[in-house]
């Protein structure tokens, strides 16, 4: 098993889980300074080590993909949602791994195990506390977007406080691509579907997040570009100091 360092890109091999931890602890105590609990130490650790072993996906952008259709991750629609998170979304991107989508709702998780953190997330979509839409390419899961209401992220409750009633918003705040079907235009067919389907879902406004100063790499734009957002008519309405929220009224 591996563990890679956050700050200092260090990596750390292990026969085990346990070793991978305590390997990743002393490294942090012997080269960095930080102030995180030794349980979010732990926890980062055990959950990379645990992540090098499940992501099975490919980690090759392909040249040319079939053609990309959407579907609302509806309850039957779980089991591809989780063969996605748990082998191909992140191959490329242990650290990451054990998100699962659920930052925007509940930011505060560095301790929490991916397997929690995936239970809660699966609960989510199946009570529609948490709304969104795979993207299959040839039948398979190729990416994702949360395109939930506003009211259920706590990440974004400070936004716009006298604006539109955050129930009446469709906030699109993460995309997630498997490396594959990168650079195909996957994103922008799910954002798509989300702005088609926001009238039925009772939506007044639909908004994103896009980072202001993305880091190069694919990973920096799990908000969406800024870009993607204005060809479709989104318009700048905060400017935060990691991120703007654009937003355009749902017709």
């Amino acid at each position: 098993m591996k563990v890679k360092c956050f700050e200092c890109d260090a990596q750390l091999d292990a026969d085990t889980a346990h070793e991978a931890v305590e390997a990743f602890l002393t490294h942090a105590g012997e080269s960095h300074t930080w102030t995180y609990p030794d349980a979010a130490i732990r926890n980062y650790a055990r959950n990379y080590a645990e992540a090098t072993e499940r992501l099975t996906g490919g980690t090759e952008r392909l040249v040319a993909i079939g053609d990309v259709t959407v579907h609302p991750a509806t309850a039957e629609r779980i089991d591809d949602w989780l063969q996605f998170f748990d082998h191909d979304a992140f191959a490329d991107n242990p650290g990451w791994a054990s998100c699962y989508c659920l930052e925007p709702h509940e930011p505060a998780a560095s301790e929490r195990s991916w397997r929690d953190t995936r239970a809660s997330m699966t609960d989510r979509l199946r009570c529609c506390s948490t709304v969104g839409y795979l993207a299959y390419v040839d039948g398979r899961a190729a990416g994702w977007v949360n395109a939930s209401p506003r009211s259920e992220y706590g990440l974004y409750k400070q936004v716009d406080v006298g604006g539109p009633p955050p129930q009446s918003v469709i906030g699109i705040s993460c995309f997630v691509v498997a490396p594959p079907f990168r650079r195909h235009g996957v994103a922008a067919a799910l954002l798509d579907r989300a702005i088609l389907d926001a009238a039925a879902r009772g939506a007044s406004w639909i908004e994103g997040y896009p980072h202001n100063k993305p880091d190069g790499g694919d990973a920096a734009h799990f908000r969406g570009s800024r870009s993607m957002f204005e060809e479709r008519g989104f318009q700048p309405v905060e400017v935060h100091d990691r991120y703007t929220v654009m937003r355009r009224a749902v017709t």
